[in-house]
């Protein structure tokens, strides 16, 4: 039973994430963690004068909060038995990983795409990426696409398997939060340079580790779905930093030297242009099946991810 506990979590959340996808209906815990935060949000802008300190103090608290409660649910649901904690874990890891979701979502910009609606195609990816997108054309649609896909193979997947590994739904949470409150207050404006300087830093040291791994299995997964291993390690150790976030250009040079594709460039947000190197070569033009084929190689490393996290939890167990 106990080697049960350490991987059975880990596997059913990922395979309720492949059939079931996010439960929109119901209620979802990364949903009150976003509410949690804007919460905090409001009360430190009333109550600190130093945004930075408060910004630092809201961290902490989303933190101990978002992985505090799943700790207490968790130890009383194994205190009650074994199943049942296997169960509530399951569901937690369920939660944490979005790999249905993010296929789901880009599929939807894919299957405008094939038939050419480029408005449809632009409001599906408006869904899914933060750029503005009236100003992009059909190949700008599909390479906000393929790299959303990318880039939240570790943000949405790997990386909360990262952290499951080492701790179980409890860790997954906190980089869940973390993640979460980056996406929230991490832009480097006016408004949010002091409140989510510590948001931003957080979220740059959980995904440090996480980003380069996956990275690198997304190389090595390149030629499992039929495409270019070789290619995506070259264009990955040329190209990974070729982005302001230290971290996010990890998976989308592995991405787009896989599919022979240039990624990046400048972008356009809340109306204001902000010039990006490329990522990857021009070999040819974009296309709508490179969506899928991205989807194909998220899953295929996201697969590796899982394994590598099952090795290592079942190690813990044995030797810890």
């Amino acid at each position: 039973m106990k080697l049960l506990t350490a991987v059975l979590p880990l596997l059913l959340g990922f395979l309720l994430d492949a059939l079931l996808g996010d439960p929109y209906s119901m209620p979802h815990p990364v949903r009150l963690i976003g509410k949690l935060i804007a919460a905090l949000e409001a009360f430190t802008r009333k109550h600190f004068r130093n945004l930075r300190i408060g910004g630092a103090c809201l961290a902490l608290t989303v933190l101990l909060f978002s992985g505090g409660i799943p700790l207490g649910i968790l130890l009383l649901c194994y205190r009650l038995h074994p199943i049942a904690g296997i169960v509530a874990e399951s569901i937690f890891c369920y939660y944490l990983i979005a790999a249905r979701c993010l296929r789901d979502e880009s599929m939807k910009v894919y299957a405008a795409a094939k038939t050419h609606d480029t408005e449809a195609a632009r409001q599906a990816v408006s869904m899914i990426v933060g750029r503005d997108t009236a100003v992009l054309d059909e190949s700008g649609i599909l390479r906000a696409a393929v790299e959303t896909v990318a880039e939240n193979t570790s943000d949405g997947v790997t990386a909360p398997l990262f952290y499951m590994a080492f701790g179980g739904a409890v860790l997954g949470f906190v980089y869940k939060a973390a993640n979460t409150m980056d996406s929230m207050l991490g832009y480097k404006n006016e408004k949010y340079a002091d409140l989510g300087f510590a948001a931003a830093r957080t979220d740059d040291i959980l995904n440090f580790l996480p980003s380069r791994l996956t990275g690198l299995l997304m190389c090595i997964a390149a030629p499992l779905v039929g495409q270019d291993g070789k290619n995506a390690l070259r264009i990955w150790r040329r190209d990974r930093r070729k982005h302001a976030s230290p971290n996010s250009a990890q998976t989308e040079a592995a991405c787009a030297g896989a599919l022979h594709i240039r990624l990046a460039g400048d972008a356009v947000y809340g109306g204001i242009l902000h010039k990006k190197p490329y990522i990857g070569d021009d070999d040819r033009p974009i296309r709508p099946g490179d969506i899928p084929a991205a989807n194909r190689l998220m899953y295929a490393a996201s697969i590796l991810m899982l394994l590598l996290s099952c090795g290592v939890r079942l190690m813990l167990y044995l030797f810890i």
